[in-house]
């Protein structure tokens, strides 16, 4: 979510770009779990398997961990995935860091109970969020849901990236193969301080 770009992770249609993302700390990298994320584990929603999406500096699979779930995170910069492993020995914590593109999730070859996504669904759209929802409908299994936290519309300005609207993510998830539970305004902490900017939560599950 960089404030001057619309597109902050450039890598994902140029894996050879410099991995210069995290030379200074961005925005989106607020050194603990969303505040929406964490009432979704308080509440039980994370659950068996757990991949979180984009994980950066791996705050969200590493929620996981914490409560024992079987955790992994997925990111194309190299700097952000030593930060998370590193984050994972200080805390005593296990999880599984992987370098890979969320535009190809059915390379993975894996199957996850529960998906997070912070702040990644909202950097894509035409072609590359129709290759998004596919991959997504390979490694959630039958009865798994998939939570999204994404800007919103209702945030005010024009800087940073996409700003989603209920639409972009209803009309997003095929409803052969998706049920949208619930799609609720929230707040997504960014820096400095943090933050709080207008968001969107949504719980989806694969039917």
């Amino acid at each position: 979510m960089h404030p001057n770009s619309g597109n902050p992770h450039p890598e994902y249609h140029d894996p050879d770009a410099p991995d210069t993302l995290y030379a200074v700390k961005p925005p989106w990298d607020i050194d603990r779990p969303q505040p929406a994320f964490v009432t979704l584990a308080e509440s039980g929603a994370l659950r068996g398997r757990v991949l979180d999406l984009g994980c950066g500096t791996g705050e969200h699979a590493l929620l996981a961990a914490s409560l024992g779930l079987d955790a992994t995170g997925i990111d194309q910069s190299a700097q952000a995935l030593a930060m998370a492993r590193t984050k994972a020995a200080e805390r005593g914590l296990k999880a599984t860091f992987v370098r890979h593109s969320a535009l190809e999730l059915s390379g993975l070859g894996e199957v996850f109970d529960t998906v997070v996504d912070c702040g990644l669904f909202h950097l894509f759209d035409g072609d590359d969020r129709t290759a998004l929802v596919s991959g997504l409908a390979t490694i959630v299994r039958s009865g798994g849901s998939y939570h999204l936290l994404g800007f919103s519309d209702r945030q005010p300005g024009t800087w940073g990236p996409h700003r989603l609207t209920r639409d972009d993510i209803e009309s997003a998830f095929p409803t052969a193969d998706w049920r949208l539970d619930s799609l609720e305004p929230a707040t997504l902490d960014i820096n400095p301080t943090p933050t709080p900017v207008a968001a969107w939560l949504g719980t989806i599950t694969r039917r």
